[in-house]
Protein backbone atom coordinates (compact mmCIF):
# COMPACT_ATOMS: atom_id res chain seq x y z
CA UNK A 1 0.00 0.00 0.00
CA UNK A 2 1.39 3.38 -0.97
CA UNK A 3 1.81 6.23 1.47
CA UNK A 4 -0.97 8.10 -0.31
CA UNK A 5 -3.36 5.18 0.10
CA UNK A 6 -2.48 4.86 3.77
CA UNK A 7 -3.17 8.55 4.31
CA UNK A 8 -6.52 8.22 2.58
CA UNK A 9 -7.35 5.21 4.74
CA UNK A 10 -6.49 7.09 7.92
CA UNK A 11 -8.58 10.05 6.71
CA UNK A 12 -11.60 7.86 6.02
CA UNK A 13 -11.19 6.13 9.38
CA UNK A 14 -10.95 9.50 11.13
CA UNK A 15 -14.08 10.74 9.41
CA UNK A 16 -16.01 7.60 10.31
CA UNK A 17 -14.79 7.80 13.93
CA UNK A 18 -15.72 11.47 14.17
CA UNK A 19 -19.15 10.73 12.74
CA UNK A 20 -19.67 7.90 15.24
CA UNK A 21 -18.59 10.08 18.16
CA UNK A 22 -20.83 12.91 16.98
CA UNK A 23 -23.78 10.56 16.62
CA UNK A 24 -23.21 9.09 20.07
CA UNK A 25 -22.90 12.55 21.60
CA UNK A 26 -26.10 13.67 19.88
CA UNK A 27 -27.92 10.57 21.12
CA UNK A 28 -26.68 11.12 24.67
CA UNK A 29 -27.73 14.78 24.52
CA UNK A 30 -31.16 13.78 23.22
CA UNK A 31 -31.56 11.12 25.90
CA UNK A 32 -30.52 13.56 28.61
CA UNK A 33 -33.21 15.97 27.46
CA UNK A 34 -36.00 13.39 27.66
CA UNK A 35 -38.08 13.13 30.84
CA UNK A 36 -38.11 10.00 32.94
CA UNK A 37 -40.65 8.05 34.96
CA UNK A 38 -40.31 7.86 38.74
CA UNK A 39 -42.11 5.15 40.74
CA UNK A 40 -42.53 5.51 44.48
CA UNK A 41 -42.98 2.06 46.07
CA UNK A 42 -44.48 2.30 49.55
CA UNK A 43 -44.02 -0.71 51.84
CA UNK A 44 -46.35 -0.92 54.88
CA UNK A 45 -44.98 -1.89 58.28
CA UNK A 46 -46.15 -1.99 61.88
CA UNK A 47 -42.94 -1.32 63.75
CA UNK A 48 -40.46 -3.95 62.62
CA UNK A 49 -43.12 -6.25 61.15
CA UNK A 50 -44.60 -6.06 57.65
CA UNK A 51 -48.29 -5.19 57.74
CA UNK A 52 -50.60 -8.17 57.62
CA UNK A 53 -54.27 -7.29 57.41
CA UNK A 54 -56.83 -8.70 59.85
CA UNK A 55 -54.23 -10.32 62.11
CA UNK A 56 -54.19 -9.55 65.85
CA UNK A 57 -50.42 -9.63 66.04
CA UNK A 58 -49.47 -6.04 66.93
CA UNK A 59 -49.24 -4.93 70.55
CA UNK A 60 -51.19 -1.88 71.67
CA UNK A 61 -48.28 0.55 72.23
CA UNK A 62 -49.95 2.39 75.11
CA UNK A 63 -51.89 -0.27 76.98
CA UNK A 64 -53.27 -3.81 77.01
CA UNK A 65 -54.23 -5.98 74.07
CA UNK A 66 -53.26 -6.48 70.45
CA UNK A 67 -54.70 -4.70 67.46
CA UNK A 68 -55.67 -5.65 63.93
CA UNK A 69 -55.67 -3.48 60.82
CA UNK A 70 -58.49 -3.92 58.36
CA UNK A 71 -57.98 -0.77 56.31
CA UNK A 72 -55.17 1.79 56.18
CA UNK A 73 -55.20 4.69 53.72
CA UNK A 74 -53.65 8.14 53.48
CA UNK A 75 -53.07 10.93 50.97
CA UNK A 76 -49.53 11.61 49.80
CA UNK A 77 -49.49 14.97 48.04
CA UNK A 78 -47.46 17.79 46.53
CA UNK A 79 -44.45 15.76 45.42
CA UNK A 80 -41.41 17.97 44.84
CA UNK A 81 -37.91 16.95 43.77
CA UNK A 82 -35.04 19.31 44.54
CA UNK A 83 -31.68 19.55 42.76
CA UNK A 84 -28.91 22.16 42.64
CA UNK A 85 -30.05 23.13 39.15
CA UNK A 86 -33.71 23.57 40.06
CA UNK A 87 -36.77 21.62 41.11
CA UNK A 88 -39.67 19.58 39.77
CA UNK A 89 -43.20 19.85 41.13
CA UNK A 90 -45.69 17.21 40.08
CA UNK A 91 -48.94 18.76 38.80
CA UNK A 92 -52.22 17.67 40.41
CA UNK A 93 -50.10 15.84 42.95
CA UNK A 94 -52.65 14.04 45.13
CA UNK A 95 -52.20 10.28 45.55
CA UNK A 96 -54.28 7.93 47.68
CA UNK A 97 -52.06 5.29 49.27
CA UNK A 98 -54.17 2.23 50.05
CA UNK A 99 -53.53 -0.89 52.04
CA UNK A 100 -56.77 -2.84 52.32
CA UNK A 101 -58.42 -6.00 51.07
CA UNK A 102 -59.93 -4.26 48.04
CA UNK A 103 -56.53 -3.65 46.44
CA UNK A 104 -55.24 -7.21 46.71
CA UNK A 105 -51.59 -7.71 47.65
CA UNK A 106 -50.85 -5.47 50.63
CA UNK A 107 -47.09 -5.76 50.25
CA UNK A 108 -46.62 -2.55 48.27
CA UNK A 109 -48.46 0.47 46.88
CA UNK A 110 -46.99 2.18 43.82
CA UNK A 111 -47.23 5.80 42.76
CA UNK A 112 -46.04 6.49 39.21
CA UNK A 113 -44.92 10.02 38.33
CA UNK A 114 -44.40 10.73 34.63
CA UNK A 115 -42.48 13.42 32.77
CA UNK A 116 -39.87 14.07 35.45
CA UNK A 117 -36.96 16.11 34.05
CA UNK A 118 -33.61 14.39 34.45
CA UNK A 119 -31.46 15.85 37.20
CA UNK A 120 -29.33 14.79 40.14
CA UNK A 121 -32.10 15.36 42.67
CA UNK A 122 -30.87 15.61 46.23
CA UNK A 123 -34.15 15.62 48.12
CA UNK A 124 -37.75 14.54 47.74
CA UNK A 125 -40.50 16.44 49.51
CA UNK A 126 -44.20 15.66 49.88
CA UNK A 127 -47.06 16.04 52.31
CA UNK A 128 -49.08 13.56 54.32
CA UNK A 129 -52.62 14.80 53.87
CA UNK A 130 -54.11 17.51 51.68
CA UNK A 131 -53.04 21.16 51.65
CA UNK A 132 -55.59 23.73 52.82
CA UNK A 133 -56.42 25.06 49.36
CA UNK A 134 -57.28 21.64 47.94
CA UNK A 135 -58.90 20.53 51.18
CA UNK A 136 -61.37 23.39 50.96
CA UNK A 137 -62.23 22.80 47.31
CA UNK A 138 -64.70 20.43 45.65
CA UNK A 139 -62.70 20.34 42.40
CA UNK A 140 -61.30 16.85 41.82
CA UNK A 141 -57.52 16.75 41.36
CA UNK A 142 -55.40 13.63 41.15
CA UNK A 143 -56.96 11.05 43.47
CA UNK A 144 -59.11 13.60 45.30
CA UNK A 145 -62.77 12.64 44.99
CA UNK A 146 -65.29 14.81 46.89
CA UNK A 147 -67.76 11.93 46.70
CA UNK A 148 -65.32 9.19 47.72
CA UNK A 149 -64.81 7.37 50.97
CA UNK A 150 -61.92 9.60 51.99
CA UNK A 151 -64.13 12.72 51.83
CA UNK A 152 -65.93 13.93 54.94
CA UNK A 153 -69.71 13.72 54.81
CA UNK A 154 -70.24 16.54 57.32
CA UNK A 155 -68.13 19.27 55.65
CA UNK A 156 -66.00 19.99 52.60
CA UNK A 157 -62.62 18.32 52.95
CA UNK A 158 -60.84 15.00 53.19
CA UNK A 159 -59.69 12.42 55.67
CA UNK A 160 -55.92 12.70 55.43
CA UNK A 161 -55.30 9.39 57.18
CA UNK A 162 -57.78 6.56 57.75
CA UNK A 163 -57.09 3.50 59.88
CA UNK A 164 -59.77 1.02 60.87
CA UNK A 165 -59.46 -2.30 62.65
CA UNK A 166 -59.99 -3.80 66.07
CA UNK A 167 -58.41 -4.10 69.49
CA UNK A 168 -58.39 -7.55 71.09
CA UNK A 169 -58.18 -7.61 74.89
CA UNK A 170 -58.61 -11.09 76.34
CA UNK A 171 -61.70 -12.59 74.74
CA UNK A 172 -63.16 -9.25 73.71
CA UNK A 173 -62.65 -7.22 70.55
CA UNK A 174 -63.40 -3.51 70.24
CA UNK A 175 -63.60 -1.49 67.01
CA UNK A 176 -60.86 1.00 66.20
CA UNK A 177 -61.70 3.96 63.95
CA UNK A 178 -59.16 6.72 63.29
CA UNK A 179 -60.09 9.39 60.72
CA UNK A 180 -57.81 12.45 60.76
CA UNK A 181 -58.21 15.43 58.45
CA UNK A 182 -58.24 19.01 59.72
CA UNK A 183 -56.19 21.58 57.79
CA UNK A 184 -53.61 21.74 60.57
CA UNK A 185 -53.04 17.98 60.34
CA UNK A 186 -51.22 18.33 56.99
CA UNK A 187 -47.64 17.24 57.58
CA UNK A 188 -44.69 17.99 55.25
CA UNK A 189 -41.98 15.36 54.82
CA UNK A 190 -38.40 15.81 53.52
CA UNK A 191 -36.20 12.85 52.63
CA UNK A 192 -32.62 13.06 51.40
CA UNK A 193 -31.62 11.08 48.32
CA UNK A 194 -28.20 9.45 48.36
CA UNK A 195 -26.02 9.12 45.28
CA UNK A 196 -27.29 5.62 44.46
CA UNK A 197 -30.95 6.59 44.58
CA UNK A 198 -31.01 9.95 42.80
CA UNK A 199 -33.52 9.54 39.97
CA UNK A 200 -31.47 11.04 37.16
CA UNK A 201 -29.79 8.75 34.70
CA UNK A 202 -32.36 6.19 33.58
CA UNK A 203 -35.58 6.23 31.59
CA UNK A 204 -37.39 4.86 34.65
CA UNK A 205 -36.33 4.59 38.24
CA UNK A 206 -37.81 3.45 41.55
CA UNK A 207 -37.62 4.87 45.05
CA UNK A 208 -38.62 2.56 47.92
CA UNK A 209 -40.26 4.13 50.96
CA UNK A 210 -41.15 2.58 54.31
CA UNK A 211 -44.53 3.41 55.88
CA UNK A 212 -44.67 2.55 59.59
CA UNK A 213 -48.27 3.01 60.73
CA UNK A 214 -47.26 2.21 64.32
CA UNK A 215 -45.74 5.69 64.43
CA UNK A 216 -49.29 7.07 64.65
CA UNK A 217 -49.57 5.57 68.11
CA UNK A 218 -46.02 5.21 69.43
CA UNK A 219 -44.32 8.40 68.29
CA UNK A 220 -43.58 11.35 70.56
CA UNK A 221 -47.06 11.02 72.10
CA UNK A 222 -47.87 7.37 72.83
CA UNK A 223 -51.52 6.40 72.42
CA UNK A 224 -53.40 3.76 74.40
CA UNK A 225 -55.87 2.36 71.89
CA UNK A 226 -58.06 1.05 74.71
CA UNK A 227 -58.45 4.58 76.09
CA UNK A 228 -58.70 6.23 72.65
CA UNK A 229 -60.36 3.78 70.24
CA UNK A 230 -61.90 6.45 67.99
CA UNK A 231 -60.71 9.77 66.57
CA UNK A 232 -62.87 11.73 64.13
CA UNK A 233 -63.99 15.19 65.19
CA UNK A 234 -61.79 16.16 68.14
CA UNK A 235 -59.02 18.51 67.05
CA UNK A 236 -56.83 17.73 70.06
CA UNK A 237 -56.93 13.99 69.47
CA UNK A 238 -56.40 14.50 65.72
CA UNK A 239 -53.35 16.67 66.43
CA UNK A 240 -51.92 13.99 68.68
CA UNK A 241 -52.07 11.40 65.90
CA UNK A 242 -50.92 13.84 63.21
CA UNK A 243 -47.85 14.91 65.20
CA UNK A 244 -46.98 11.21 65.33
CA UNK A 245 -47.69 10.26 61.71
CA UNK A 246 -45.51 13.12 60.52
CA UNK A 247 -42.65 10.63 61.02
CA UNK A 248 -44.21 7.47 59.61
CA UNK A 249 -42.65 7.62 56.09
CA UNK A 250 -38.91 7.09 55.68
CA UNK A 251 -36.40 5.73 53.20
CA UNK A 252 -36.41 1.95 52.91
CA UNK A 253 -33.72 -0.17 54.46
CA UNK A 254 -32.79 -3.71 53.53
CA UNK A 255 -35.91 -5.01 55.31
CA UNK A 256 -38.29 -3.60 52.72
CA UNK A 257 -36.35 -2.89 49.55
CA UNK A 258 -37.05 -5.35 46.75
Amino acid sequence: MTAMARRRGFLVFGLVLALAIGTAAAWLAYRASQPMQLTLRLHPFVGSQPLQLNAARYANPGGPGSFTVRDFQFFLSNVRLVADAGEFREPESYHLVRFDGDVGDVAVCEIVIDNVPRAAYQRIEFGIGVDAAANGSIAPEGDLDPNGRMAWTWEVGYKFVLLEGGLVVGNDEYPLVYHVGFDENYKPVWLELDLDSRPAGRAATTLDLRVDLLQMFSGSKAVDMAALPTVKFDRGDAKRLADNYAHMVSRCGADCRS
